[in-house]
């Protein structure tokens, strides 16, 4: 019995195609293509948010160590401007002593520089002469002489224009001025050192004697005061100056006892070499 290969190879061909056609289909779903598409989106999108995170990370990092160093800075200053303003009240000092440790050592080289006038032809220091005074008419009462006025202005700006004179070394003219401001202002703060600084007008010009007295002042009325390391150190200096060693070397060893690791222990150890010497 025969059979027609055609008829056979038709329906063969037929069911290939077919499945030919469905494994395309397959291939090109575009669900499928949507949800690779989709899914690689969300792997950029991810990705780009993690580098933002690390990116604001970075950001305040930066920010953070920005704002340590302007503290830091700020720390800086402030601590510069403290060292400062402890300065200042020893600058003078350290200037005026400097000075006079130079007139010193030029005294000891054979150099002597022009003596100071003694207290009593200094014109500040002697009373007017009797006949000066003004005399009052015959017949009417003599006058009682007024009270020396009060200067003006605030106990702070008349010692500030008494300690502005010694700066200028104008030492005589501070010395009055320093004397008229404990006269006014006796209860005023700055007594004390305006007590030192008239001291210091007399020491600085070869008045030791009246100086003494008037550092030791400064030891018997402000025992409290800022001053007293200086003025006890000045007493020794004025002893020592007088010819008084043991007296001097007392009053020097008292201030390296009482206020050491100051620059008043440091010229008192000092002084007391050259005393040794």
């Amino acid at each position: 019995m025969e059979f027609p290969v055609k008829s056979l190879i038709t329906p063969i061909a037929i069911a290939l195609a077919a499945i030919g056609c469905s494994t395309a289909f397959a291939a090109e779903d575009p669900m499928k293509l949507k949800m690779v598409d989709l899914e690689a989106r969300l792997i950029r999108i991810e990705r780009v948010i993690e580098n933002q995170s690390l990116i604001q990370l970075a950001a305040e990092v930066d920010m953070l160590r920005s704002e340590s160093m302007q503290l830091r800075g700020e720390i800086e200053t402030l601590r510069y401007e403290t060292e400062n303003s402890n300065k200042r009240q020893r600058d003078l000092y350290v200037d005026v002593d400097r000075r006079l440790q130079a007139i010193e050592q030029g005294q000891q080289r054979g150099f002597t520089p022009a003596p100071a006038p003694p207290p009593a032809a200094a014109p500040q220091a002697t009373p007017p002469p009797p006949e000066r005074a003004a005399q009052p008419p015959a017949g009417e009462a003599p006058r009682v002489a007024a009270a020396p006025a009060r200067p003006a202005g605030t106990d702070q700006q008349n010692y500030q224009a008494a300690f502005e004179l010694m700066q200028g070394r104008k030492y005589e003219e501070a010395g009055r001025a320093f004397g008229q401001f404990l006269v006014a202002f006796p209860q005023s703060p700055l007594a004390d050192n305006a007590q030192y600084w008239l001291a210091e007008t007399q020491y600085v010009r070869g008045q030791y004697q009246p100086a003494l007295a008037e550092f030791q002042k400064v030891l018997d009325h402000y025992p409290q005061s800022a001053k007293l390391p200086d003025a006890l150190l000045k007493v020794g200096y004025c002893q020592a100056e007088l010819g008084n060693r043991e007296a001097a070397r007392t009053a020097l060893q008292q201030v390296m006892r009482s206020f050491p690791d100051t620059t008043a222990a440091r010229l008192a150890s000092q002084r007391l070499e050259r005393l040794s010497q």
